[in-house]
């Protein structure tokens, strides 16, 4: 057993990625609706959820290197939650749609901000046994299911309008655990941090990891921007569509809960490449057979490796990256790079490949695009250890 298991603070970390997917779990299917019910345009409304992916671009890597320069990181981290707090607030004021929009860019810079140095806390803390990881991120699943089930019964009855003010003490929660957490040991600041970090990203297999990571996204962005849309097309009534989004996310709590049995055996790089492997397969069948329900919930069922499998690994390679202080670079690099970037592109490509096949030709390009990152993980990413659990078994 590893000397860092006993100390590692379970609830305080989970309660982070609790309190923060809890928050995403209302803003993701729900805000447009909020925007909707202000009086704006679908128009609008696209360029507001725009700046989400947008400031995901840019807003991880400068929080992560400002808090990786610091004497006192953690108080980046909890006042990265407290302004994320402070600028959400703003939506609570009959605010003019023009000032909607700098308020939106300041609220998600803070809160795409805060979540990939929390990242590096985590690894800090779990040391050795990051195989653990999954389960603590699994707590930010439930609170992901928990809010999208309460808050829209809660939207069904009370409308969209009242929605930040169900959001609002979310974020308080966020504070308070920002607060109650901290690393796990002080590890001290050099100069050569940031040389060696781009040392460390020119590597090959880390140079083929953030690609492979990009394309995996970038793979998505048909299914985050229009699946809902797609399956309308083709005839599922609404609670089939609900049936769907919910078998992803509940096999994606299974995993999870047991993915840290993989992480004792394997090393995360063949995990990596079976999950996205999975994404190409599952982006074909459902160009391919759209009509066919139990295909697609299989390939639904799929996204346990996809995203869950998939970001778990990514969470175990970074961890050997980058370590130490360094960690909280790659996290940025892997979030703005992968998710922003990646998410940005992605939803560009879907929109102008929708009208050809009505979506079919986005879900084969996207598969594509997921082949040709699990070939650069399969020829660039190699195993970087024995067995994990072979090394843990030793300390």
């Amino acid at each position: 057993m590893s000397p860092a298991t006993p100390t590692v603070p379970v609830a305080r970390l989970s309660s982070f990625y609790l309190v923060y997917y809890a928050a995403l779990g209302a803003f993701t299917p729900y805000w447009s609706l909020f925007l909707a019910s202000r009086g704006m345009s679908v128009t609008a409304i696209s360029v507001m959820m725009s700046l989400w992916y947008a400031t995901r671009v840019v807003a991880p890597s400068i929080w992560t290197s400002a808090a990786a320069r610091s004497s006192n990181p953690i108080r980046w981290l909890r006042a990265g939650c407290i302004l994320t707090l402070l600028t959400f607030a703003a939506f609570l004021l009959p605010l003019e749609h023009g000032w909607l929009y700098p308020a939106m860019v300041a609220f998600c810079f803070f809160y795409n901000a805060v979540m990939p140095q929390f990242e590096s806390i985590t690894l800090t803390h779990l040391g050795g046994d990051s195989h653990r990881y999954g389960l603590i991120r699994v707590w930010g699943s439930f609170g992901f299911i928990a809010v999208v089930s309460l808050f829209g019964w809660l939207i069904e009855h009370h409308g969209a309008g009242r929605l930040p003010w169900l959001m609002l003490p979310l974020f308080a929660l966020l504070v308070a655990s920002g607060f109650a957490n901290h690393y796990a040991r002080n590890i001290p600041v050099r100069s050569a941090d940031a040389e060696g970090f781009w040392q460390i990203v020119r590597r090959p297999a880390v140079l083929a990891f953030f690609i492979a990571a990009f394309l995996e996204q970038l793979s998505f962005g048909p299914y985050y921007t229009f699946f809902s849309v797609y399956m309308d097309q083709h005839g599922y009534a609404t609670s089939t569509l609900g049936l769907m989004w919910t078998v992803g996310v509940v096999f994606e709590v299974a995993v999870f809960f047991t993915i840290s049995r993989f992480f004792r055996r394997w090393d995360a790089s063949w995990l990596l490449i079976l999950s996205m492997g999975s994404a190409a397969l599952r982006w074909w069948a459902t160009a391919l057979w759209p009509e066919n329900l139990a295909v697609m919930l299989i390939a639904q069922s799929t996204h346990c490796l996809g995203f869950a499998a998939f970001f778990a690994s990514a969470m175990q390679l970074l961890a050997g990256y980058f370590p130490g202080r360094l960690n909280g670079h790659g996290q940025g690099l892997f979030y703005g790079f992968s998710s922003g970037l990646g998410g940005v592109l992605g939803a560009l490509i879907a929109g102008q490949l929708w009208p050809l096949g009505n979506g079919q030709v986005a879900f084969l390009v996207a598969g594509g695009f997921a082949l040709v990152g699990t070939l650069i993980a399969w020829r660039w990413i190699p195993p970087r250890k024995p067995p994990a659990g072979l090394i843990h078994d030793s300390q």
